[in-house]
């Protein structure tokens, strides 16, 4: 039951992050979204890499939060209330399979490895990729900075 909130409260946290119009609130759905995503690591043994997830999601916020205050011209409206009702409700929709469904291995396979071991010691490629990744983030975020700075020459 556990896995299913936060599995609802991760897709309903990514839906409110992409879709916000204003800054400061999609960057507070971002950071429910890392916190999920740690939560949901923790749940299934593997620590080290929810306080990996942890760790770079506060360093992809504080990345994101300045450059999209720097770079976002502030929006005239607010964004209303049937929006915010619809993102939820969007949300929602999109995690009724994860609450419902269930995906079950294949009968007879068996391996020595816990999900956490096999998150953290054997699937070393994902870290090395998800920080290629915020590397290439703030690459791009600078290259952009850059050019506003001198007048897009």
């Amino acid at each position: 039951m556990i896995l299913e909130i936060l599995s609802l409260g991760l897709i309903v946290s990514a839906c409110l992050a992409l879709f916000l119009d204003e800054v400061i609130y999609s960057v507070a759905a971002l950071a429910g979204t890392f916190l999920f995503t740690a939560l949901l690591y923790v749940i299934n043994g593997a620590v080290f890499s929810a306080i990996f997830q942890f760790a770079v999601g506060v360093g992809t916020l504080a990345i994101l939060f300045l450059s999209g205050e720097m770079l976002s011209d502030k929006p005239l409206k607010k964004t209303s209330p049937q929006k915010m009702g619809a993102l939820l409700g969007m949300g929602v929709v999109l995690s009724l399979p994860a609450i419902f469904l269930s995906v079950s291995g294949a009968a007879g396979t068996y391996s020595e490895a816990s999900f956490g071991d096999a998150l953290w010691n054997l699937r070393g490629t994902d870290v090395v990729l998800e920080a290629l990744v915020i590397l290439t983030v703030a690459v791009g975020i600078a290259i952009v900075l850059y050019e506003k700075r001198n007048g897009g020459k």
